[in-house]
């Protein structure tokens, strides 16, 4: 299908569209999330084993509960949102979590139907629930390292890999050297191999590569042949694009500092150098601000990066650059609400999904809201596929003998699944 003109013909192109919120829930339970703390001190030390019973399985739980540092991916059907951490104890799920402060479940949002279900998966699934990271390796959700409470403590170094199709997840075993324990780090995957830079210990922030052999299953420690001195500075929660021949680090920091986008660092796959590139800034309105916690997608040569927090400020902005000009580009596009500690995935077709992120310093609160924003003119199939579901919402209770019969190919009607 070609795509439709810029000229009017679509005005959501660089738009952001609520999809589903949260209300927000002030904290008005302080002594019962006292003994609720005290019950977790009473058992956790003394029978690490002993799970507090879930009561409730949270079924009639329509929206997910506002977050912040969990990781989402997205195919052309859903959007699956895993983790994160809230410390607010009502906003939480109360004493109905049993993993508070952290969420301990696997979320996806139909696209279709635009309703979000709480998957119910087999297999262990990961306790490191905050600033892992995540990539789909095909009906494969890939999650790596991350950290559990006290942040810094607990962290994790396994790959722990979930089948959306089948729902289970399984641990990869895996040889060689594994990367140390660590979160915040950010990963690629490029012909086969799982690339993994940086992250933090919660003491020690690192500038290591490590690349995972996806079919081995083997670790092996990069050792680049720059000087230390040419090396990308230590950081956590940057984000990481790809051209096939280079791996790019965005921005990125630590506790204390945010790195600048006027210059970015590569990692070229051919030479095992990292090099240091210069960017092309906005004619008018010059860099990106410095950021980290930030989101970053990709669509072919083209790398979006919005919100994020640059020591001072949480940031609203959306911001591509293109991988052949290195020139930023400002778009016309602000988040509804400026976030940090969000996530972000974009679709085959194009459509960026942005959910959840502190979006308060001061009152140090998150949302659960979920966006969209067109990232590119959608070709006719896409602009009428959402017209079709919108003007005829109830088409995923249909057969696929009735889905067939009004002309939908197996393609579509896989989507409405």
């Amino acid at each position: 299908m070609s795509s439709a003109q810029h000229d009017g013909t679509f005005s959501q192109l660089n738009k952001f569209e609520k999809l589903s919120w949260r209300p927000f829930i002030r904290d008005s339970g302080s002594k019962k999330r006292a003994r609720w703390l005290q019950a977790r001190r009473i058992f956790s030390p003394s029978c690490p084993n002993l799970r507090i019973p879930n009561r409730f399985l949270r079924e009639g739980h329509c929206v997910p509960p506002a977050r912040s540092g969990h990781r989402c991916v997205a195919d052309s059907t859903n959007l699956y949102v895993f983790g994160g951490y809230n410390p607010d104890f009502e906003e939480a799920g109360g004493s109905e979590n049993e993993d508070y402060p952290l969420f301990r479940e696997l979320w996806r949002f139909h696209f279709a139907t635009a309703t979000w279900q709480q998957v119910r998966t087999e297999g262990y699934m990961p306790t490191e629930l905050a600033s892992m990271s995540a990539v789909l390796h095909g009906n494969n959700l890939l999650v790596f390292g991350g950290t559990g409470i006290p942040f810094g403590e607990n962290n994790g170094n396994d790959v722990h890999v979930c089948n959306v199709q089948y729902k289970r997840w399984n641990l990869l075993n895996c040889r060689g050297k594994k990367p140390n324990k660590i979160y915040g780090q950010a990963m690629v995957i490029i012909n086969g191999y799982l690339y993994v830079f940086g992250g933090t210990t919660g003491y020690l922030y690192s500038t290591d590569l490590h690349r995972l052999d996806l079919t081995t299953r083997e670790w092996t420690h990069l050792k680049p042949n720059n000087a230390p001195s040419d090396l990308p500075e230590e950081r956590y929660r940057h984000e990481l694009a790809h051209d096939g021949q280079r791996i790019y680090i965005l921005g990125g920091g630590t506790s204390w500092t945010s790195y600048s986008l006027d210059k970015i660092h590569a990692y070229n796959l051919e030479t095992n150098y990292w090099e240091e590139i210069i960017t092309k800034p906005h004619e008018k309105i010059g860099y990106p601000a410095a950021r980290r916690c930030h989101s970053c997608v990709q669509v072919k040569d083209e790398v979006f990066i919005c919100g994020g927090y640059n020591g001072e400020l949480i940031l609203s902005d959306l911001w591509k650059i293109n991988l052949q000009t290195f020139q930023w580009t400002r778009l016309p596009a602000i988040m509804p609400e400026p976030a940090y500690f969000h996530c972000a995935a974009v679709t085959p077709a194009g459509c960026m999904y942005v959910h959840g992120g502190v979006v308060n310093m001061s009152g140090n609160r998150r949302t659960g809201s979920l966006y969209k924003v067109w990232l590119v003119v959608p070709s006719l199939l896409e602009l009428t596929w959402e017209k079709l579901l919108k003007t005829f919402p109830h088409l995923a209770q249909l057969s696929t003998l009735q889905l067939l019969s009004l002309g939908l190919t197996h393609t579509l009607i896989q989507r409405l699944k």
